[in-house]
């Protein structure tokens, strides 16, 4: 399978805690739409010191971070951001490597989108259609 990207929005969820509240025009939530590559072994979204700062998202927790081929980097876990996908959304922390070119869209943000990637397409799909379902066990 080849590489599968796809344009998702992510948006600072004080700022848009704060627009619903009226305590600032919805003009000045900072979001961002960027072009993601679908990662099914990472495990949340991973994006880049730019794009941190352009959100306005602050790192609560340092980290360092394993890459391909051994070694480790300095990285952070952010505060909650909003990743939004056509007509679905969902909410998690951000891990940052700095020197990240891409924004990768991991396994568990699929999982509550309802999305898959359809290999044969290389695109991502709704896994039960056009219609999220939530499964409830």
């Amino acid at each position: 399978m080849g590489e599968v990207r796809t344009e998702i929005t992510l948006v600072n969820i004080k700022d848009a805690v704060k627009a619903e509240s009226g305590l600032i025009p919805e003009a000045e939530v900072r979001q961002l739409t960027v072009d993601a590559v679908v990662d099914t072994g990472a495990w949340t979204l991973v994006i880049n010191e730019k794009t941190r700062e352009k959100l306005g998202l602050r790192v609560k927790k340092p980290v360092e971070t394993g890459v391909a081929g051994g070694g480790t980097v300095p990285g952070g876990i952010t505060e909650y951001v909003e990743v939004r996908w056509k007509d679905r959304n969902t909410a998690c922390e951000a891990l940052v490597l700095p020197d990240e070119e891409d924004i990768l869209l991991g396994a568990y943000l699929l999982e509550g989108m309802d999305l898959t990637v359809n290999p044969k397409k290389q695109e991502v799909v709704g896994a039960h259609g056009d219609k999220v379902r939530y499964v409830v066990k």
